[in-house]
């Protein structure tokens, strides 16, 4: 296999290894390190003897995520206020045929989901990913963890209970949540609290990422008195040149606020019978970097 040929192969590759990498990590900095250390290794290795360069691919991937989750775990355990994963645009709307599979997709990217498997130890996390975003067999995760496929059974067990147990118990639904979220931006620009009480469930949460780094709660906020009046509160003290765009972000709807044309928060909704069920709110610079328009 020529150079040329490795890296063809390889970009054919990337959009899989980016995905895996990012639902390991959360964080599409360190994702995007993991993808180019497997280009490394891909390109310097002797590749005379790789029949699925895909599965030998995704197998270097998951091992370079599992030692960085490692790694990012640790420096989390200091994390100033909650934690959210960092924005990710996606639309697989172009790339996936099958909505059954977009929706599974989607999903698995969704920071509802994210969160909970950000409690999951890095193994299960990956057999995880693997096995319930891309449905790889047991077989085959066996192979790319170096464990028995029992105890790769045993690992998805716990993993796929723990995420049941901790997930909403609600399914979003896309054009529902992209009405809220317009009315939910209209409201809180306009300074209607009322109007905006009204979009909110009797138990809304609210839970703001800024890593220390920007203005956010450091605690989540709960019940819609607080979550409204903390929302109206804080459209009323903003100021400067601000705008607004609507992106797909973690499999659904998001709403990017920029100051100045620099991107300043990201907004996503869970929604579920009409009202808002949880809010969002990523404030971490660091975390939309990625999101920065010309």
């Amino acid at each position: 296999m020529t150079t040329d040929t490795a890296t063809e192969v390889f970009e054919e590759h990337r959009p899989v290894l980016m995905g895996v990498a990012y639902r390991m990590l959360g964080r599409v900095a360190d994702a995007e390190d993991v993808v180019q250390e497997a280009w490394l290794r891909w390109s310097g290795a002797d590749r005379s003897d790789v029949r699925e360069p895909r599965a030998y691919l995704v197998r270097v991937t998951t091992r370079l995520a599992i030692d960085r989750l490692r790694q990012v775990q640790s420096r989390n355990e200091a994390y100033v206020g909650p934690w959210l994963p960092e924005p990710y645009v996606t639309d697989f709307a172009g790339t996936v045929p099958d909505a059954a599979e977009r929706a599974v997709l989607a999903d698995s990217v969704s920071l509802a989901v994210l969160v909970v498997l950000e409690s999951l130890s890095p193994l299960e996390r990956a057999v995880f990913v693997l096995r319930e975003a891309f449905g790889y067999p047991y077989a085959d995760i066996a192979v790319t963890l170096d464990r028995s496929e029992s105890a790769v059974r045993q690992l998805a067990g716990r993993a796929r209970r723990h995420v049941d147990e901790k997930r909403p118990r609600y399914e979003v639904d896309p054009a529902q949540q992209r009405d809220l979220t317009e009315r939910f931006l209209a409201a809180s620009a306009e300074g209607d609290l009322e109007g905006l009480m009204a979009l909110l469930a009797p138990d809304v949460r609210l839970v703001g990422d800024s890593g220390g780094r920007a203005q956010a709660p450091l605690r989540v906020i709960e019940s819609a008195d607080k979550v409204g009046r903390f929302i109206h509160g804080a459209a009323r003290k903003g100021a400067g040149d601000v705008s607004f765009r609507f992106l797909e972000a973690n499999g659904g709807v998001a709403l990017l606020v920029l100051s100045e044309g620099k991107p300043d928060s990201v907004f996503q909704l869970d929604v579920a019978d009409g009202r808002i069920q949880c809010i969002y709110v990523v404030r971490n610079p660091d975390k939309l970097l990625s999101l920065a328009v010309d």
